[in-house]
This record gives structure tokens, C-alpha cells and sequence, in this order.
């Protein structure tokens, strides 16, 4: 997918005010000898903007506006070096509440809805995103934050909540709860808007049958806004992203070169009109594709594919390179295993050999010794690797108000 005209005029009008600021990028694009473009093909020829770069210019960097212009900060938790610190101008800070509104819209979400939050507040975009997108859709936010689950189902039965926001994991929590409790018949839910991670088609029938609900994948990241960017509709065929907001292509990972619509990759961003950080051609690491075409919905945005994990989510065991999205197809394929699991790998230092454990939840009413030698024949046949399987309960792993960590390599920790 091509930038059409209004999109190009914005492209170059985001360089020249980067260039004006004193920002990162601004002396990036100098230094380059940047000066705007016209084309798809000069488009193309900007470099590429990551993570990397944002914690080179840590705190404040990239910020391309006066100080007095900036109403917010927004941060990524930092787990894996410096966080990424995003500032905000009060426009950035409404448009993405604009976005996030049109989000619920296409969930068929109303002012007459009451929408129960659970995702994070403080540095992290989540929660008060979707508090922002409940505000400008005019309807009853209930602002819980993460945890307190006793509290969680306490208001969501006394305030008759219709609409809860989660991660994944989190939702498989309550929905776990409710059933346990017994209390589904006091339950109003209608919907579930849920983002941060992706989830695998196990998790999300188990969600939905627990609670009965309409599932609705919701997309964003932190470098660029925060989630409410993009959102499936009713007829669950990708997520419908904002173009009037930001651009997406999609690459080859390995070649950084385009891929034809329809063709997997890694998703980069472009934001059009975003002011106190403005990325061009920003690589998110998530893999998906553009789906070509008209939704049948009639809806003219462009839809992105679910998100099919991110391609620095790889490991590697025995040479043989492996995604966490492979391991869920896998589970699929056999009777009784849950969507809860996780991958330690570690080194065996006496035998000079990497050790892949992987422990999967089962449900009682299956032969647990069955189980594991099917998914460990599985694996044998369809990746290439033979890991110890241990197979435990329904219940027994632990649940995440956040994102699961689902692969736990100990091999590096010492270097």
C-alpha cells in the first residue's frame, strides 16, 4: 500500500519540522542531507527508526517541540535496557483519544455502555488511554487499574459493567474467577476489548466461552501513541488501523525492502501528525500483513492482520530457530491442552547440551501421560526439537495481570 498524496504532503511536513527541531532525528536527517520527500521512492529511502535509537536519545531527545508545548510523558516499562520515554503535546494527547473512541465505536461500544479498565496506569499508555477513548465516547468509565480481582468482580456486578479492557492474560484471569465463583449469572459483560500481547485462538474460545462475550482485538504501542491505533471489527477480518493517523508498510525483516500487500513481515509505522515525537518508518518487531481488499463492514481503513508475534520473540534451541506463535498452533492440535504454557531453557553444563522444558496445562478429564508424548511428538515432527514435557492441571501455572512471560531462557543470563 502506497502513500497516497495528503499522506506524502504529511510525511514531508513531519521531516521539515523535525529538521527545525534540535531533536535526535533532526540532526539525523541533516546529517543526510534530508531535506523532505515527494515520492513513494524517496519515502523509501528515509531511514529506518527503532527502539535502539530512542534510548540513544534518552531521556528527551526526540522531542521536536518547545517544552512549554509538552502537557505529558508516556513511558515503556524498561525492561530489557533504558525505557523509551515519549512526550505528548495537548493535539497528540487528543488525537489519540479520537483514535481510541473510533476503536469502540467499531466494537459497536456506545455512550450507553459502562467500560470497566483494568490495564496499568501511571508512565504506561494502556490504562489512561482507554480511559481517554471512554471520555470521548461519552460513556461510564470505571477507572479499576490492574489486581484486586475481589474488587474487580465487586464493581463489575454492582456497577452492571457491558464492556471490560484487559490484556489477554488478565481476562483469562477473571473469566477463570467468574466461573470458578459461580457468579457468570451476575455478570452484564458484553464485550471485551483486549491488546498489550498477543493471544492464541485456544485462549481467546476459553475467554469467550467463560464469559460469553464478542472479543475485540484492540493494536498500539507506546513509541506511537499507545493502543486504540487500530481494532477488528464484527466481521473479524484484521484489525482496521487509522490512516488519516499514521501509515504502515510492511517489510521484509531481513532485507528491510517492502513486501507486496497480503505477504507477511514486520510492521513500521510512519506517524502523520503526531507532534511532540514524530517516527518515520518506526519497526515495531510485530509481524502481520496488510490484508488486501474491502472489509465486508464497508469500512474504508485498511486492515492489518492479528498480530502473529514479533521477530525478536525468536529462540533457539539445537540450531532450530522457534516462535512462542508456534508452539500455540501446536497446542491446538491436541484434546485437553489449555492455552496456558511456558518454555525454560537452560544449559546442562555436565553433558554440554541445552535443555528445553515445556510445561502445559491439561485438563483433568484427558490422560496426562497421552498428552505429553503427543505434544512432545509434535514437536519432534513439526519444529524439529524434542523438549521434556511436563504436563500439569488446569489452574496450576501462574496467571499474569499484565503480559504472560511465556519463554524463560536461563543460557545468557551470565554473559
Amino acid at each position: 500500500m502506497k502513500l497516497n498524496n495528503t499522506q506524502l504532503k504529511q510525511v514531508d511536513a513531519q521531516i521539515q519540522r523535525l529538521i527545525r527541531s534540535e531533536s535526535y532525528y533532526g540532526n539525523i536527517y541533516r546529517e543526510q542531507g534530508i531535506t523532505g520527500i515527494s515520492s513513494q521512492e524517496d519515502f523509501e529511502n528515509l531511514p529506518f527508526s527503532s527502539k535502539d535509537d530512542l534510548r540513544n536519545a534518552y531521556p528527551l531527545g526526540i522531542q521536536a517541540v518547545p517544552d512549554e508545548d509538552v502537557v505529558r510523558i508516556h513511558s515503556s516499562s524498561g525492561t530489557t535496557g533504558k525505557p523509551v520515554i515519549i512526550p505528548y503535546t495537548a493535539k497528540d494527547v487528543d488525537d489519540w483519544a479520537i483514535m481510541f473512541a473510533r476503536c469502540y465505536e467499531t466494537a459497536g461500544i456506545t455512550n450507553k455502555d459502562r467500560i470497566q479498565i483494568t490495564p496499568g496506569y501511571g508512565l504506561w499508555t494502556a490504562g489512561i488511554g482507554f480511559q481517554a477513548g471512554c471520555e470521548k465516547l461519552g460513556a461510564m468509565c470505571i477507572p479499576m487499574g490492574p489486581g484486586n480481582t475481589d474488587k474487580q468482580l465487586q464493581m463489575m456486578i454492582d456497577l452492571k459493567s457491558t464492556v471490560i479492557t484487559a490484556t489477554s492474560s488478565y481476562a483469562l484471569l477473571l473469566s477463570e474467577e467468574i466461573n470458578k465463583r459461580g457468579i457468570k449469572d451476575k455478570i452484564h459483560l458484553k464485550k471485551g476489548v483486549f491488546g498489550s500481547e498477543r493471544w492464541s485462538e485456544k485462549m481467546r474460545k476459553t475467554i469467550k466461552e467463560n464469559l460469553d462475550i464478542e472479543l475485540y482485538d484492540i493494536y498500539g504501542l507506546t513509541e506511537i501513541y499507545g493502543p486504540g491505533i487500530g481494532i477488528n471489527c464484527e466481521h473479524e477480518t484484521g484489525m482496521h488501523y487509522w490512516d488519516d493517523y499514521i501509515y504502515i508498510e510492511i517489510i521484509d525483516p531481513k532485507t528491510g525492502k517492502p513486501v507486496p500487500d497480503g505477504e507477511e513481515g514486520e510492521i513500521v509505522i510512519t506517524t502523520l501528525v503526531k507532534e511532540g515525537a514524530p517516527l518515520l518508518r518506526f519497526r515495531t518487531h510485530d509481524i502481520s500483513r496488510i490484508i488486501p481488499g474491502e472489509c465486508p463492514c464497508g469500512r474504508t481503513y485498511p486492515r492489518l492482520d492479528i498480530i502473529k508475534g514479533r521477530s525478536d520473540d525468536m529462540f533457539k534451541v539445537h540450531g532450530v530457530n522457534m516462535f512462542p506463535s508456534q508452539v500455540e498452533d501446536l497446542l491446538q492440535l491436541v484434546d485437553g491442552a489449555s492455552s496456558e504454557y511456558n518454555v525454560t531453557i537452560a544449559h546442562d553444563e555436565s553433558r554440554n547440551k541445552d535443555i528445553m522444558i515445556v510445561t502445559v496445562e491439561v485438563e483433568g478429564r484427558v490422560d496426562f501421560e497421552e498428552a505429553a508424548a503427543k505434544i512432545q511428538n509434535l514437536f519432534k515432527s513439526r519444529i524439529g526439537v524434542t523438549p521434556k514435557i511436563t504436563v500439569v492441571p488446569v489452574g496450576t501455572l501462574p496467571r499474569s495481570e499484565k503480559k504472560t512471560k511465556r519463554v524463560t531462557d536461563y543460557r545468557f543470563e551470565n554473559q
